[in-house]
């Protein structure tokens, strides 16, 4: 039996002697399935084309976690160190015995969670190298995971993951999307860790949110409320979305950006 990754989204599916008919993570309106069609890969295929993945500290106790090359959407995942144990958030669609080593060096994983379905990775084959920890999914999103495992545990609304680091559902995105808060992070000014929840702009002074980032599709203003009084109560300075980094004063900046959203959603700004 083996392990399929979809070589779009890099996202493992459950273990089959012959690859799925198609990738429903790609196959919904907020993603995509290539010109040339779907196609699929394994970890071992992945290991002889020289994948491997990266750690690198961005801050004391956040390590961000990639792969070389890219891989899939080429989010940056990350681990979040905490003396009770560290959280892995959003990990990459590929794993080997060197990126375990190298995470267990920094403490190994005690728990697993992801912003949406789009950024799960290879959670279960993570979970597993490390005993098997719990990977936490969205209840609302319970339909699109791809690799049932019991190592699941299902959430709603708001969860502890650890002592000083919460994940709570924002929706948007997803009707599960969520953001998780480190109170520690940024020197004790707090980090939101958001994957596509909420996302990063090419100036880095603006966030955005969106049903679909690459298919451009908006959000209601009721959704963009949401997000916004789920998000605003909490205390943070830096904000790390899945493809970049707000360093300082994102609290005002994503206040500032969510109300200019839906000044545009009510024709309120002049063209």
């Amino acid at each position: 039996m083996t392990i399929w990754i979809c070589a779009t989204c890099a996202i493992e599916h459950s273990d089959s002697d012959s690859p799925p008919l198609r990738c429903e993570i790609c196959s919904d309106e907020r993603q995509f399935v290539p010109e040339d069609g779907q196609k699929w890969t394994t970890r071992e295929r992945l290991a002889d084309a020289g994948y491997r993945v990266v750690v690198v500290e961005v801050e004391p106790g956040l390590y961000g976690v990639t792969t070389e090359p890219e891989l899939g959407i080429g989010q940056r995942g990350f681990l979040v160190q905490t003396p009770a144990g560290n959280l892995l958030f959003e990990p990459p669609g590929f794993i080997d015995e060197a990126s375990v080593d190298a995470i267990r060096h920094l403490g190994g994983v005690a728990v697993i969670a992801s912003s949406h379905p789009h950024l799960t990775g290879a959670s279960i084959q993570w979970s597993h190298a490390f005993d098997r920890v719990p990977v936490y999914v969205s209840q609302k999103d319970e339909a699109w995971i791809r690799r049932p495992d019991p190592v699941i545990e299902l959430w709603n609304d708001r969860i502890d993951l650890l002592p000083g680091i919460s994940m709570i559902e924002c929706g948007g995105h997803f009707a599960g999307s969520s953001v998780v808060h480190w109170s520690a992070g940024a020197e004790g000014r707090g980090v939101l860790l958001t994957g596509d929840t909420i996302a990063i702009g090419a100036d880095r002074t603006s966030v955005n949110v969106m049903r679909s980032f690459v298919n451009r599709i908006p959000l209601p203003e009721r959704a963009v409320r949401r997000i916004m009084d789920t998000t605003l109560p909490l205390s943070f300075d830096r904000l790390y979305s899945a493809f970049g980094v707000v360093t300082e004063q994102a609290h005002e900046i994503t206040d500032r950006s969510l109300r200019r959203y839906i000044s545009w959603l009510r024709g309120e700004i002049p063209e």
